[in-house]
């Protein structure tokens, strides 16, 4: 009888000194003075290619630092640089339909090279958006065209050519041109100058003792939208112009510093853990593409990417979902792993929004990593999502720091090497 009860008191104390750790380093606290931060109006809102991109890439970097994490392959930074891309509107443009130059207010120009010199000899299509069509949905089609193409909008959508244009693009092929005219032109010809971008991800490591070439990561993005005029999503003036990003995803790179410096503490990882702060998902996800491609994907073993953690969840308190829950049993492992906690993970509620492939896991995701993104935000009714409201005021420091103990507590089998999730079937996608 004394082997069992041994053991039991053993698995006790051990339990109470897991949970004590927890405590002591992931707190509400802590989860707030680097919320805080990160939010703060002296971001800008973080904007790719801003001062304030730059500003929250370089205090996650020194969080990193302070938590004692090694560098990627040991560079001589946290910072990651992306290659060179077209980044934001173009510095000059010229627009002539038919001999007439065009105002510029009426004109938007998204391109994958630097410069940009076209007419009606040069191979473009050309399409319309009509007066009472959807802007949103017919912008998305045509800014994501795989061919060239001069696109003649509606003068009854002018203004909204400033408010959807300035995304980077790393498609050298890539080139659509709206024109806000009422005109249906025979000859046009466009020039344009784009600057070039300069991307970074923040990357921080701890190696793995026995299992050094298995990864485990842990990520968020950092970017959001910046400051911005004119009106809201729902049509009302905006009062605030600097977009916080508190929840969206300040939250998330909040919690990513903080399982960094609570396994950095714990320092007992058997798999190699790599903690990434992502740029510029906001603008097409191109800071967790190439962070992607970095890795021989059949090497990581699980991917927690971590999204707008900072609210409650459609089911409150001690709760979030995963998304793409039942394409691996990664959720099932976490959760096992609660037990007693009286914390759940629960699949995704949103299948309809296909959240799965729309974070920063889809590009492991796709390559069969359990790549799942964790997250609280009621994608049906968030009230701040995407507005200036999105400040630290809205958010639940307490219920974040149970989250992320949460993520801290389910994922040390997956850590510790003595648990694997099942991969992503991706037949389907090829």
């Amino acid at each position: 009888m004394k082997k069992p009860v041994f053991t039991l008191l053993s698995l006790t104390i051990a339990a109470f000194s897991f949970a004590q750790n927890v405590e002591r380093i992931i707190n509400a606290k802590e989860v707030e003075r680097i919320e805080r931060t990160l939010s703060a109006d002296d971001m800008q809102g973080r904007a790719t290619f801003t001062p304030g991109n730059d500003k929250a890439a370089a205090f996650i970097a020194e969080e990193f630092r302070k938590a004692g994490l090694q560098t990627w392959n040991g560079g001589p930074s946290y910072i990651q640089q992306l290659p060179p891309m077209v980044g934001g509107r173009a510095q000059s443009v010229s627009v002539k339909l038919d001999g007439s130059d065009v105002d510029l207010k009426n004109v938007l120009v998204l391109s994958g090279k630097f410069d940009v010199d076209v007419n009606e000899n040069s191979g473009l299509e050309k399409a319309t958006i009509a007066k009472g069509a959807n802007f949103q949905q017919e912008y998305r089609k045509y800014a994501s065209s795989q061919k060239p193409v001069l696109v003649i909008v509606d003068t009854s959508f002018a203004g909204l050519l400033t408010r959807f244009g300035g995304r980077a693009s790393n498609q050298s092929d890539r080139l659509v041109i709206f024109v806000a005219t009422t005109q249906d032109p025979q000859k046009f010809s466009v020039k344009a100058h784009f600057p070039e971008a300069k991307l970074q991800n923040v990357v921080g490591v701890l190696p793995g003792k026995s299992l050094k070439n298995e990864y485990v990561i842990f990520s968020g993005h950092y970017d959001h939208l910046g400051v911005r005029g004119g009106k809201d999503r729902d049509g009302n003036p905006i009062v605030d112009s600097i977009y916080n990003g508190a929840n969206d995803d300040a939250a998330g790179t909040t919690a990513v510093i903080m399982l960094a410096k609570y396994f950095k503490a714990l320092s007992n990882n058997e798999r190699t853990l790599v903690f990434a702060a992502f740029t510029a998902e906001e603008v097409g996800g191109f800071g967790s593409q190439y962070f992607s491609k970095q890795y021989n994907p059949e090497s990581v073993k699980a991917m927690f990417n971590i999204e707008m953690i900072g609210t409650e969840s459609k089911w409150g308190k001690n709760s979030a979902y995963i998304t793409g829950y039942e394409k691996t049993d990664m959720g099932k492992i976490l959760q096992a792993n609660l037990e007693g906690t009286g914390f759940t993970f629960y699949p995704d509620p949103y299948t309809k929004e296909n959240l799965f492939y729309r974070s920063d896991n889809a590009t492991l995701a796709r390559l069969g990593v359990p790549a799942h993104t964790i997250s609280t935000s009621k994608m049906d009714s968030e009230p701040n999502y995407h507005k200036a409201s999105d400040e630290i005021g809205t958010l639940d420091m307490e219920n974040m720091a149970m989250i992320i103990k949460s993520i801290a507590l389910s994922s040390r089998g997956i850590v510790s090497g003595k648990e694997t999730p099942t991969r992503v079937d991706t037949s389907s996608l090829r």
